[in-house]
């Protein structure tokens, strides 16, 4: 429910925006810039969620330090035209209001770093918490979504640029923040300036905005050149961590691949430093322009002052207050408009963190779903069952029909690519077949929550995960909810004949295993698959599916395994997917399939029999043997 909830507060937040260009196209309308500035509230009412006390403070201290650069130069005009009072009555002079003048200016410099530290203080700890939530947020969004969405490469774009902002957003939080503090400072100082001469404000503006006008796009050309190299920061990433990981230097060293991935990686990482470099050249250039320009601006601002004062129509204290009041209005409105084209950039940014939560995943539990049968009495039916992967036109399975009955232990045989995994994933609903249909006790499998079904379904896939993790986390996995529960992790090793691995580790099933972090320990490729068969063992589901899960165990050790596999199905639905024909054997039925296609199915002594392409399978392999 409350990863349903955040889908729909930003599917929300979706349908109010428009999407930003599409990666490849080079530029972004300067209309859906300023459409990406409705992203800031939702952004803000998500940092508001993070924290309120954090943010109300924030909002406080900025408030009270936004007061602070006015009176400071009030104060310092007030000391100067005190010093010249007192010069002039010399030597009869007091010092009394200038201590306190001084004092009191003293005492703003002490207010002023507080309110700057407590600032700092919250802006860390609130962009902490917030990306922490996010990354909670983007974490529990991704286990909604679709495994075909995983195997989509505009998708893992959005991923990558969707967890990128997870950190980088916290800026945005106190740049907008910032811009409203400036933004009350400038009243402030603007008020003493609007009493002198409205013009001068006239005058910063008119040499600020080309400057303005000058980040904007070059913000703009920064968002799409990011955008539309997202691709290739992907595989730069990927290329940096193959080329220094553990899980690859044998084969690196074995094959010679280190040349070949760090020139793979200079020539992608030179294209995006030149692309860089050129915008980068071209933004300095045209910066120090319109730096100049608002330069001109301030001193000619500062010659009328400077002529007004000699006029002696100001007093030394005006010209100091002025001045300096118009030096901080002219940074300050610089600093608003450049850093507004950096809100505007940012709020592009925030779309593709939107857009990444806007993905619905299509295999949802229906309005009206029916329990999971309790224990399932006839068992699955394929009717006419096509697939077929996302963006591709190749048929992985094609009008396929069989029957699993309940309890019964099916084995899958077929070549490399027959589709034999497919079956498993359609099984558990982690796809919905393209053509046909799955029924379950004469229900189509649509019909049941899919979380239900899956913790019905116990998987142990040949690629499975190896997570860094402790010994008993490992086991764990395949029964989260019982992670504490240290007996149930024990039986379930024993049974799987993990315990002989584990009881060897230093610290048994408290050790990390993989060498990844600190007093990691490493495995054998047997080793991992024993820890991995655990959690079918760990799941005690109705339906259990080893799916090549023995291909790195000696003859010997797979022997053991099926016999135990054996004895846990009885009285349960099991599917077996092997190469080897002496596991093959222990199924009830064994479906053979080819090129996604129905061949036969029978006992293994019947497909013999028939002399099909079972048996001259089963006849390759003995040979093998003799």
């Amino acid at each position: 429910m409350i990863g349903k909830s955040i889908a729909d507060f930003f599917r929300s937040v979706r349908n109010k925006t428009q999407a930003p260009a599409a990666a490849g196209q080079p530029r972004v309308p300067i209309g859906e810039r300023f459409r990406a500035l409705k992203n800031l509230l939702p952004f803000f009412v998500l940092v508001w969620r993070t924290s309120p006390p954090m943010m109300l403070g924030n909002v406080l201290l900025r408030l009270c330090k936004a007061a602070i650069p006015l009176s400071m130069l009030y104060v310092g005009k007030l000391i100067i035209d005190e010093v010249l009072l007192q010069a002039g009555a010399y030597p009869d002079y007091n010092l009394d209001t200038l201590i306190v003048l001084v004092a009191a200016e003293f005492g703003l410099v002490i207010v002023s770093d507080i309110l700057n530290r407590g600032v700092a203080l919250l802006d860390s700890l609130l962009g902490d918490l917030f990306a922490n939530e996010t990354s909670i947020k983007l974490m529990e969004h991704a286990g909604l979504l679709d495994l075909d969405q995983f195997e989509d490469a505009e998708f893992y774009d959005k991923l990558e640029r969707a967890r990128r902002q997870t950190l980088s957003r916290t800026v945005l939080m106190s740049e907008v923040l910032g811009q409203v503090q400036d933004a009350i400072t400038m009243v402030f100082l603007s008020a003493g300036l609007l009493a002198f001469n409205p013009w001068l404000i006239l005058l910063l503006a008119l040499a600020v905005i080309p400057a303005f006008l000058g980040e904007s796009h070059f913000n703009e050309r920064t968002y799409s050149l990011i955008h539309g190299l997202t691709p290739e920061r992907r595989e730069l990433d990927y290329l940096r961590y193959t080329g220094a990981s553990d899980e690859s230097a044998k084969e690196i060293k074995m094959f010679g691949l280190a040349g070949f991935l760090t020139d793979r990686f200079k020539l992608l990482s030179d294209k995006y430093y030149k692309s860089n470099r050129e915008l980068a050249i071209k933004r300095a250039g045209w910066g120090i322009f319109f730096a100049a320009l608002g330069s001109a601006g301030y001193y000619a601002a500062y010659a009328v002052i400077i002529y007004r004062t000699v006029e002696g129509e100001l007093s030394l204290g005006d010209l100091t207050f002025l001045a300096g009041s118009i030096d901080r209005l002219r940074s300050l409105l610089d600093r608003i408009l450049s850093k507004f084209s950096v809100v505007a950039a940012g709020a592009l940014y925030l779309q593709d963190f939107f857009d990444f939560f806007g993905l619905e995943p299509r295999i949802t539990a229906g309005k009206q779903t029916i329990a999971f049968p309790q224990p399932i009495k006839e068992g699955f039916r394929f009717e006419n069952v096509s697939f077929r992967y996302h963006n591709t036109e190749i048929w992985a399975l094609r009008n396929l029909s069989f029957s699993l009955k309940a309890g019964e232990k099916l084995a899958l045989v077929g070549e490399n690519g027959a589709g034999k995994t497919t079956i498993v994933k359609l099984l558990s609903r982690l796809y919905d077949p393209t053509e046909g249909r799955i029924l379950l006790d004469g229900r189509d499998l649509r019909d049941y929550d899919p979380n239900d079904l899956r913790r019905e379904i116990g998987v142990i896939f040949q690629d499975f995960v190896k997570y860094q993790m402790t010994a008993a986390t490992n086991i764990a996995v395949g029964r989260i909810e019982d992670l504490s529960d240290r007996s149930r992790i024990e039986r379930s090793a024993a049974l799987s004949l993990s315990d002989s691995v584990i009881d060897k580790l230093p610290d048994g099933y408290d050790q990390m295993i993989g060498r990844r972090f600190a007093n990691g320990v490493e495995l054998s490729g047997g080793q991992w698959q024993k820890i991995a068969l655990g959690r079918a063992y760990m799941r005690d589901a109705q339906v259990l599916i080893l799916d090549e899960p023995t291909a790195a165990l000696d003859a010997r050790a797979e022997h053991e395994v099926f016999q135990r596999f054996a004895d846990l199905t009885k009285g349960k639905t099991a599917i077996l997917i092997s190469h080897r024909f002496s596991t093959v054997r222990m199924a009830d039925r064994i479906l053979v399939i080819e090129n996604g296609s129905f061949v036969e199915m029978g006992s293994h002594e019947e497909l013999l029999r028939r002399g099909g392409r079972y048996a001259e399978l089963f006849e390759l392999q003995a040979q093998g043997y003799r």
